[in-house]
């Protein structure tokens, strides 16, 4: 009985600091991938404030008690990174993506545009919509999603953690499978690696090889921001183990 997990981060070729933040606690099913942003290591605080502010969330009771507690501390850190955003006179946050496994179910709460796969079948199924302009213009019929891709826009968010008094979070829920694998991706990573590319990268590797090697893919494909990518692999025998411990 075994959940297979990975993360990997690497500040780039650009950046001088790590603004990517990442938290994997197999034995409570929770695993988060944050993007600070802010500068001056005020992204790397505000991501960093907000994995540990879910990490020490209560994590007792049933699975839709468990994403209650991971959404309440979600909020909880955004009145903490809003407040010393203000305190320092700047604006600060962070994205946040984050992956609940319990009971046999799964649920992905997120703000901003960092992102969860699920591999499944053989298929690379994107679980997550960015909350960013380009998404929103996408949706307005005004991009296609190949237009997307690199367009100049691209980081500038329409949601994220901190950078205003309240929050809004969407969350996905579901069945687990035996054999699903999640992938955790800081946009550092799927901004310069194709879906496609995602899918070959994680199907060709093990569980705890797949982040390495979509860091590499996307320090080789140029991106200019921290990268950061975690790997949740499950079995048969694992979702009786996470059911018997809830």
């Amino acid at each position: 009985m075994r959940i297979d997990w990975r993360g990997a981060s690497d500040v780039g070729r650009v950046r001088q600091i790590n603004e990517d933040s990442f938290v994997g606690l197999p034995d409570r099913g929770l695993w988060v991938v944050a993007d600070g942003m802010g500068g001056h290591a005020g992204g790397d605080w505000a991501s960093t404030r907000l994995t540990a502010t879910i990490a020490a969330a209560d994590a007792a009771g049933s699975f839709d008690e468990a994403v209650e507690r991971c959404a309440g501390a979600i909020h909880a850190a955004n009145a903490t990174i809003w407040q010393e955003a203000q305190a320092r006179g700047a604006q600060m946050g962070s994205t946040v993506v984050a992956l609940l496994i319990r009971d046999g179910r799964f649920a992905v709460l997120w703000a901003g545009d960092s992102r969860a796969y699920l591999v499944r079948d053989g298929r690379l199924l994107r679980l997550t919509r960015d909350h960013s302009q380009v998404q929103a213009l996408i949706d307005r019929g005004l991009l296609t999603e190949e237009d997307g891709a690199g367009h100049p826009m691209g980081h500038v968010l329409a949601r994220a953690v901190g950078v205003e008094p309240t929050l809004t979070l969407d969350v996905v829920a579901d069945t687990l499978l035996p054999d699903d694998l999640f992938v955790l991706t800081s946009d550092g990573v799927h901004g310069v690696v194709p879906d496609g590319e995602i899918a070959r990268t994680v199907m060709q590797a093990t569980v705890t090889a797949a982040p390495a090697a979509l860091v590499e893919r996307g320090l080789a494909n140029g991106s200019n921001d921290n990268l950061t990518a975690v790997a949740v692999g499950l079995s048969e025998t694992t979702l009786l183990m996470v059911g018997a411990q809830a």
